[in-house]
């Protein structure tokens, strides 16, 4: 039967991690706002849930965290992470044995691995303590988004009936199903073949336990490896582990579609026996689990992008709704983060009667340069990912540029400060043609030697100027003092691009690197690396000199 139609200020296509906080946030912003979120499931995720987005880097962190207010329940019920870490360990057993990267201390940003349903419940209690209506159970089966000041509706059905509701603002939180990406057939190309496969079991996967080597085991402190996002690496594809607070362990493959077929690991059958060929350690430690995995999912297109994501007509697209780059370095909670910020701008603009036409073009046009410059750190990138020599430099530098430029506009809440942004075009349009060039550089470097995975121990922990880039993230920063430190990043980003070629050229006699050394300028280059040690010694290298 029918029931009655409804009025919203916000109604929001989506009630997973996109659509629920931004429903939070837009309550904080407009207590007497009615705002609706719709959800097709019926009930409440479980722990464990089958989602992709598990591993929060420090934008995203920070919007959960400090924007949202969510702090106490990360810390409480979920993992605090021991960061990034990557063993290049393609057809290897002995992970103690191989290159390693990572930190052996937690750096001082905090980031969090995520129990998706954990996570997904709280934030639907919270939503409904906040009179957020949160509309379980219904399908949304047709979108009529309004024109010139006519409002959106929806049509959707629930409990057996239909209704219409209708809003001023219509969001798509949907996921991949892109409702309003369908309707106005946005769905965009963006020259980046990935596929992925992944799944989760019921046990803990402890690296520290895969082998006997005391010293390296106590290279961390704690020895609790198993809490970082671990990347298992081999060219042109890379393997994740992330902890649950439920206790299970997801486990991905994510692969560059030439290189690695979707085919050839799209079921656990196939992907065990995948990794028994590329990461057999962790074949090895899968073979000895009682039964099957908890689940499983791939994916053959999991990158993508799309042609518009905000609208004057108000309407907006926030999530995988909109585009997605890739799971590695999980950009995906970063871009919720942004994409949210902007549309509750929008909305806020439109509370007092601006019209919305050049902020939307406007923040939507900085959302994709945000979406451009990241997608240039994964995409013709995946061949070099096994390589020992060149990724960690290269993982430094994607960091790097990442702490340096985006995170203080982030963080630092400057992502609508057209002023800031305006000014300060000349340095950020330098760090975004400079990573340009150090992206095609990494390349070249790849292709001019034959990889080759030492025990070595890459410890970033003890770069200085490293740690210090993260434990800045958070400082308070006044208008002159956020413009001084983009500026003083800017210069840093353009010294370690320096050292970078100085740093490859030693170790691959014969590359070409005066063009990267002639973008990355003249001026003074602190030693922000020691000299490579001799091979086969697990000191570490990153200790400054």
């Amino acid at each position: 039967m029918d029931v009655a139609d409804a009025h919203d200020d916000v109604l929001i296509l989506g009630g997973g991690l996109a659509g629920l906080t931004l429903a939070l946030h837009l309550r904080a912003r407009f207590p007497e706002f009615s705002i609706r979120v719709l959800e097709r499931r019926v009930e409440p995720p479980r722990a464990a849930a089958h989602k992709v987005g598990e591993s929060t880097v420090e934008i995203g962190a920070d919007y959960f965290a400090n924007v949202l207010g969510l702090r106490a329940h990360l810390d409480a019920r979920q993992i605090r992470k021991f960061g990034f870490r990557f063993f290049f360990s393609e057809g290897r057993e002995d992970l103690d044995g191989v290159t390693e990267l990572g930190v052996s201390r937690v750096l001082d940003t905090p980031t969090w691995q995520l129990d998706r349903g954990v996570f997904e419940s709280f934030l639907i209690d919270e939503a409904r303590a906040q009179e957020i209506a949160f509309d379980n159970g219904c399908t949304v089966r047709a979108v009529a988004p309004g024109h010139n000041g006519a409002l959106h509706a929806v049509r959707c059905e629930r409990d057996g009936g239909t209704q219409t509701l209708h809003a001023r603002w219509l969001v798509d939180a949907s996921g991949r199903a892109g409702l309003l990406k369908r309707h106005f057939d946005l769905a965009e190309d963006n020259d980046h073949d990935i596929g992925a496969a992944w799944f989760r079991i019921g046990a803990r996967l402890e690296p520290d336990a895969w082998c006997d080597d005391a010293a390296w085991r106590a290279r961390c402190a704690p020895p609790e490896r198993w809490r970082s996002t671990n990347h298992l690496c081999g060219p042109g594809y890379w393997v994740w582990l992330i902890p649950l607070v439920s206790g299970a362990h997801s486990v991905g493959i994510v692969a560059d579609a030439k290189a690695h077929p979707i085919e050839t690991f799209n079921s656990y059958e196939r992907a065990l026996a995948w990794l028994r060929v590329h990461q057999p350690a962790l074949a090895r430690e899968l073979d000895k689990l009682d039964g099957g995995p908890m689940d499983f999912a791939y994916l053959r297109r999991v990158s993508y992008g799309c042609k518009q994501v905000f609208s004057a007509d108000r309407w907006a697209l926030t999530g995988e709704a909109g585009l997605f780059l890739d799971p590695f370095y999980s950009p995906g909670s970063d871009f919720i983060a942004i994409a949210n910020h902007y549309i509750v701008e929008l909305i806020a603009r439109d509370r007092v009667g601006e019209p919305l036409a050049a902020h939307a073009a406007i923040y939507q046009d900085l959302y994709f340069s945000f979406y451009r410059n990241m997608l240039g750190l994964f995409r013709g990138q995946y061949a070099l990912f096994g390589d020992p020599q060149v990724m960690p430099m290269k993982v430094i530098w994607d960091y790097a540029y990442y702490w340096g430029v985006l995170c203080p506009l982030a963080i630092g809440r400057r992502l609508t400060d057209l002023n800031l942004l305006s000014e300060l075009r000349p340095q950020l349009a330098a760090a975004q043609s400079l990573n340009e060039t150090m992206q095609a550089f990494f390349r070249t470097w790849h292709a001019a030697h034959q990889p080759r995975s030492p025990r070595a121990w890459l410890d970033q922990h003890e770069l200085r100027w490293f740690a210090q880039l993260n434990s800045g993230l958070h400082d308070e920063l006044d208008d002159t003092q956020v413009r001084a430190r983009l500026r003083a990043n800017v210069e840093l980003l353009h010294a370690l691009a320096g050292s970078i070629g100085e740093r490859a050229a030693r170790g691959c006699p014969g590359l070409e690197v005066s063009a990267l050394l002639a973008a990355a300028g003249t001026r003074a280059r602190p030693p922000l690396f020691r000299q490579p040690v001799s091979a086969g010694q697990p000191e570490n290298e990153f200790a400054e000199s």
